[in-house]
């Protein structure tokens, strides 16, 4: 290893110590005042309803963005010119683009309702999050496809041939296999990114944790209060993120990624 990895490894093992220590001063704080211990859990079913939604956001947010990713991985190297340029433009741009301009143009975009055979059905704001946050997916998860595609060896490709394999049934039964073994760290490292983002929809009005606790701080009105129910946001969001990061590592060491 590296001295700059091992220095990665040694802050990231660390970091869980010291979020610890900051759980340990959260609690002396809430035991040395009741009053603001009672405050909290009552609006803990609150908070927890908006970390919910985050983690739906997010599980579709990259489920919609890992299944129109691949495709589009896969027609970034398609022959004609005429189908690998739009996409191409597709996925530099996207991927380029700031997760919350995206959010905010997907909000403003999309209608309020939608008419489907004659009937008006609420197209809520926490739906254009998901899309908001798929598109920009969608154009890394092309990139990460594009790349295990081409790290196959062109050997692979031959032996396939050489079984009768068509270019299409190679690329489903041999190559996609392989290239799932290699995206998944980069991936699982796009979760975690996608997962942070979903706080950005509380800026559109969509009822999220970071959203949830902003109302809990503007009813209350105590600044200690408000202090500790972003200290709240901040633990949801690191248990959430933390074991996702350190399996990345995990895969990445095993796999040599």
């Amino acid at each position: 290893m590296t001295n700059a990895k091992i220095l990665s490894a040694s802050a990231h093992n660390r970091l869980p110590w010291l979020f610890g220590a900051l759980i340990v001063i959260a609690a002396i704080w809430l035991l040395a005042d009741l009053s603001l211990l009672s405050t909290l859990i009552e609006w803990l079913p609150y908070l927890g309803s908006g970390f919910l939604m985050n983690i739906l956001i997010s599980l579709l947010a990259m489920t919609g963005g890992t299944l129109v990713g691949v495709i589009l991985g896969i027609l970034q190297l398609a022959p004609l010119k005429i189908v690998r340029y739009p996409v191409v433009f597709y996925v530099q741009v996207f991927r380029n683009a700031p997760h919350l301009v995206l959010i905010f143009a997907t909000t403003y975009i999309f209608p309020f309702e939608i008419v489907v055979a004659g009937h008006y059905l609420p197209f809520p704001d926490w739906l254009k999050a998901v899309i908001g946050l798929a598109i920009p997916a969608s154009a890394y998860v092309a990139e990460i496809t594009r790349g295990a595609i081409q790290s196959i060896a062109t050997t692979q490709w031959e032996a396939a041939k050489g079984l009768g394999f068509s270019r299409l049934q190679a690329l489903r039964w041999i190559i996609l296999p392989q290239c799932a073994r290699r995206s998944l760290p980069p991936w699982m490292n796009l979760f975690a990114s996608i997962t942070m983002g979903t706080a950005l929809a509380s800026l559109v009005g969509v009822h999220e944790l970071l959203h949830a606790a902003t109302d809990a701080s503007t009813a209350v009105r105590r600044l200690d209060f408000t202090v500790l129910a972003y200290i709240v946001v901040m633990t949801a969001f690191f248990v959430l993120c933390y074991p996702i990061s350190s399996l990345t590592r995990r895969l990445e060491r095993r796999l040599k990624v």
